[in-house]
């Protein structure tokens, strides 16, 4: 069950029909739960036919994972039982002293009884946070162990085996690679579990019912590529549930509409040309593998943000707010700027549960490079297992720590913060930060250091076969070469303007506006959308 399929639009709008009939809260939990496993399992019926069975299976055991972290936050939440237990006895004797429950222990009543009992609570608290952090690291080793054992054994026997020249443990990695399917979404899975653990562990509040931790585990819009979202503020968002206004169901069908756009107008359009110049690399010249490497660079963008836009939108639509993942990454003069802007749930994980529990920049200018690095090689790997996302992952973390040292030394010279700051500053500072993102896409889209280093290393003064345009410009789109960069140009200019509207003029459409080109985005993605729509990008990370 596509995003952009007549099936997803029947599916959503019978799931919207029984969800605001139902006035009980704990019934949307349900219904919500559901409705996901059944689109989970129809995505799957349709998407991977050659691994339905295997997929499949993953349903009863992405069940029992929820299960076990739902377990450990309860865990990691519950008080201390000498705790819970002084606490009723000061209740019952002091029915007037208001009760505090985020202060981890209540001050103890006056006298020698109090000072037993304080020192008890003390005691109880000091055994108790050692077990916590157990309980913690247990949690996240699980979840790693998990995304691990799924996504990266036979990366890792692979790696060994040719290091190593060991033939069995090659021939164990090709095993596992063609009878080990990863279940989609497992990556956004495990990290949204880490992220609730530790945010129970900080003082936030446990789930206390399973069905709640689960419908917000399998919510079906966020389910297989994201945005991460935090436990507490969708849960929140459902207890305080109301019915969206006029405007509001505009904007979530405008959201639809305009990821429905993005996906199948303009993606996949622009993935036909990725796909036939990489898998022509041999053929390929220099000025074609800089086509292919910037029609790549918008395809996954507009692949990406088109995927979140219609998963906002449906959340929308059922009254909630899931967070914005893109802000105009394409349009940052740094890189950092650019990791606040390009997949932003990703970063805001990486910067709260990883960049500062390193030491984030409090430990010297040494230790927040070596930081920027680490967290930048993490989400490389995170991306897929093989070298190629490792490389990009090195090359944004090098990108980072030169970034850094670049403010470290303007902050110091007046003259280089100022040329910074001026037009031909911000521009060679654009110009730069793009380059290094469209240049290390070349690793993103060929993971494989064969495919990817022969790209970079003819990437000037390389002459083409003339097969090479017949087939991929000629054949397939009947332009030449230099119609194919003007389209491209064509996109770029169109996502400028965009820019301008939003950003510099802050001007956006009108809610009857929108309702009016709703219907004429979908028939337009509808008439011309390309046949055989390819799944999302990100379904593979």
């Amino acid at each position: 069950m596509d995003f952009l399929s007549i099936s997803y639009a029947i599916f959503l709008l019978t799931f919207l029909g029984v969800y605001w009939t139902a006035g009980v809260t704990q019934f949307r939990y349900w219904l919500i739960l559901l409705a996901s496993l059944v689109f989970y399992a129809a995505f799957l019926t349709e998407a991977s036919p050659d691994a339905i069975t295997s997929q499949l299976r993953y349903i009863p055991l992405l069940l029992v994972v929820v299960f076990i972290n739902f377990q450990l936050g309860r865990e990691l939440g519950a008080k201390p039982r000498q705790q819970r237990k002084s606490k009723d006895l000061k209740d019952s004797e002091n029915p007037e002293k208001p009760i505090y429950p985020s202060c981890p222990i209540d001050l103890a009543p006056s006298g020698d009884s109090g000072a037993i009992l304080s020192e008890d609570l003390e005691l109880a608290q000091a055994s108790w946070n050692p077990r916590r952090l157990a309980v913690l690291w247990f949690g996240i080793v699980f979840n790693v162990a998990l995304l691990v054992g799924f996504k990266y054994v036979g990366f890792l026997l692979d790696t060994v085996g040719q290091l190593f020249n060991l033939v069995p443990v090659e021939e164990n990695a090709s095993w596992f690679r063609a009878n080990v399917f990863a279940p989609l979404g497992i990556s956004f899975f495990c990290f949204e579990c880490v992220a609730y653990l530790i945010d129970v562990y900080r003082g936030a509040p446990a789930s206390q019912h399973f069905i709640d931790f689960a419908a917000y585990k399998f919510f079906f819009p966020k389910l297989l590529s994201g945005p991460i979202t935090r436990y507490h503020t969708f849960i929140n968002q459902l207890k305080s549930l109301q019915l969206p206004m006029a405007e509001e169901v505009t904007d979530g069908l405008w959201l639809i509409a305009c990821g429905a756009v993005k996906k199948g107008l303009i993606a996949d359009r622009l993935g036909i040309l990725v796909d036939l110049s990489f898998s022509n690399l041999q053929r390929a010249g220099s000025g074609d593998i800089w086509l292919a490497t910037i029609a790549y660079g918008l395809q996954l963008f507009l692949d990406f943000s088109g995927y979140v836009d219609i998963a906002r939108g449906s959340a929308m639509l059922m009254g909630l707010k899931l967070p914005e993942n893109f802000d105009f990454p394409y349009f940052t003069t740094s890189i950092a700027d650019f990791w606040r802007r390009w997949h932003i749930t990703l970063g805001d994980w990486l910067r709260n549960y990883l960049y500062f529990p390193l030491g984030g920049s409090r430990k010297g200018l040494e230790r927040t490079c070596l930081n920027l690095l680490i967290i930048m090689l993490i989400a490389g790997i995170w991306h897929g297992a093989a070298w190629g996302f490792v490389v990009w992952g090195l090359i944004h973390g090098v990108g980072l720590v030169i970034h850094r040292l670049t403010e470290a030394v303007s902050s110091r010279v007046p003259i280089f913060k100022s040329w910074w700051q001026s037009l031909p500053g911000i521009l060679m500072a654009w110009l730069l930060t793009q380059g290094l993102v469209f240049g290390s896409w070349i690793w993103f889209r060929l993971p494989n250091l064969k495919d990817s280093s022969w790209a970079i290393l003819h990437f000037l003064n390389h002459r083409g076969d003339a097969q090479f345009t017949q087939k991929v410009y000629f054949d397939t789109f009947g332009l030449d070469r230099l119609q194919i960069s003007m389209i491209l140009a064509s996109i770029a200019a169109a996502m400028t303007i965009s820019f301008v509207i939003n950003r510099g003029l802050k001007l956006e459409l009108n809610w009857p506006l929108k309702m009016l080109l709703v219907p004429v985005c979908f028939f337009v993605v509808w008439l011309l959308a390309p046949q055989g729509t390819p799944a999302f990008i990100y379904f593979d990370f």
